[in-house]
């Protein structure tokens, strides 16, 4: 008797330590009791973190946005740039065709656009160039560039997330630049705006 009342015991404590596993199961780390959305669909999980991590772009870029860029003095000012005349009024054309795009991580045209797909749509429609897709093989092109050196045209670079590069621009002169910003969309920004100075890494000359 005494031996069937310590195997009930035993027993009955491993259905209750299996029960109270199962339902506080959720409380490890290691073991969620409930899947995230995120764990359904990997696609979906992408999204949602660029977007958390572009909204944390978007308090950096509004909160220290000092660009207070003229776009009218630029159309103003088309002529006082080094390349042929025909060539300068296309690409800034283009470029002011695009301005207020709104900003789309892997966006190719005016519904929306990211950086990348920015200087690929100019470069391609300006110069009948077709640099590739991503910010990373675009900085691989061309010749590096000085700060003092820096031309119409070129391709400038950031770090604005902790990835060398993650951000590029083009180039426009008066130490001026346009992109495809995750705040503004296409816009137009000061390469000495407190945002852009201390992100800046670098540029390159891709045309001749």
């Amino acid at each position: 008797m005494d031996m069937e009342k310590k195997f009930l015991f035993i027993l009955t404590y491993i259905i209750l330590i299996s029960i109270f596993s199962y339902l506080f199961a959720g409380c490890s780390g290691s073991q969620p009791r409930f899947k995230s959305k995120e764990d359904y669909s990997e696609p979906e999980s992408k999204i949602n973190k660029e977007y958390r991590f572009s909204s944390d772009i978007v308090k950096e870029e509004t909160a220290e946005d000092d660009r207070k860029v003229d776009i009218n003095s630029i159309k103003e000012n088309i002529n006082r740039y080094n390349l042929d005349k025909s060539q300068r009024n296309k690409v800034l054309l283009n470029v002011l065709s695009m301005i207020g795009t709104p900003y789309s991580l892997g966006g190719k045209d005016e519904n929306g656009i990211d950086c990348s797909g920015f200087s690929r749509k100019i470069y391609e429609s300006s110069f009948g160039i077709q640099l590739p897709p991503s910010t990373e093989e675009q900085y691989r092109l061309g010749i590096s560039v000085s700060d003092s050196e820096l031309e119409f045209g070129d391709l400038v670079f950031f770090n604005t997330t902790g990835r060398i590069p993650s951000h590029v621009g083009i180039y426009l002169g008066d130490n001026l630049f346009a992109h495809a910003s995750v705040s503004y969309g296409v816009t137009i920004s000061s390469l000495y705006s407190s945002y852009y100075k201390k992100r800046y890494i670098g540029a390159r000359r891709i045309l001749n």
